[in-house]
């Protein structure tokens, strides 16, 4: 018996194969063909009808797209800085500083955004939000920011979280013993060894503000369509290959993002 134990692999398993490949194909087979049909030179989403770049240049050309995705960068920016710089301040009072009561319940503070549904989220901040603009009479971009850099905070955290758990200690009580003062330490030792993290969770704050609809599709006022809500409100009214287009260059982007942050967290290992 203990060397069955020993020689069982779940690849060897019956139908697990096929049912990986299933899942494979079910997640990204409807993503292939967005992308093809994105090339289609007439309207239809459903039939081919010669290869063409004309949806590409329709989606170039169009002023609300530009605008959306001018406004979707300009959110996305600000909101993972933000939400990076908080992350970081809150992955060193949490790494750097012996266990205590109340620690744990810190993190799952922190990561509260990750554990709970985004709906009851986006609906909290919009009751919140509402109130405040009876109050104040503003409605401009800030609300959406502050949305997404509280929502984006833990994506930014865990990378973060992360590099500084596997970085020696002794390097900065090294420091410290040399008689650098903790800022010195911190900007002289942990700060150039934390980049890579902070880089990773800066981009994977980024692209998941980039990729946001559910909080902004609730939070955001008249005019202030981001790409993905812009996206959404067209799929409701008329479906072309301009759609196609534009989920495929955002597909391109968020893949770029994703893959440059898979690399520098690989590199911080």
């Amino acid at each position: 018996m203990a060397s069955g134990r020993s020689n069982f692999s779940i690849r060897h398993q019956p139908g697990f194969t096929t049912v990986a490949v299933l899942c494979f194909a079910l997640l990204y087979l409807p993503i292939v063909t967005l992308v093809v049909f994105a090339f289609n030179a007439g309207r239809s989403v459903a039939i081919w009808e010669g290869f063409s770049l004309r949806w590409f240049e329709a989606a170039w050309n169009n002023e609300r797209v530009i605008e959306a995705s001018i406004r979707s960068v300009q959110i996305a920016s600000v909101a993972a800085v933000v939400a990076t710089i908080a992350a970081t301040m809150a992955a060193l009072a949490t790494t750097r500083t012996r266990p205590y009561r109340g620690l744990t319940f810190k993190y799952a503070f922190i990561n509260q955004p990750l554990m709970i549904p985004e709906i009851v989220t986006a609906v909290a901040l919009l009751i919140v939000f509402a109130r405040i603009k009876v109050a104040t009479g503003y409605s401009g971009l800030g609300y959406l920011i502050v949305a997404h850099t509280a929502f984006c905070i833990p994506f930014a955290y865990l990378p973060i979280r992360a590099r500084l758990e596997s970085m020696d200690l002794t390097l900065e009580t090294a420091a410290a013993d040399l008689y650098a003062t903790p800022w010195k330490v911190f900007t002289r030792v942990t700060l150039p060894l934390l980049w890579p993290g902070i880089i990773a969770g800066l981009m994977l704050a980024f692209v998941i503000s980039l990729d946001d609809v559910v909080i902004t599709e609730f939070v955001k006022s008249g005019g202030q369509d981001t790409l993905p809500t812009y996206m959404l409100g067209q799929l409701r009214r008329l479906v072309t290959p301009e759609m196609n287009a534009i989920s495929t260059v955002f597909l391109l982007i968020s893949i770029l993002i994703v893959t440059v942050f898979f690399f520098i967290s690989r590199r911080s290992t």
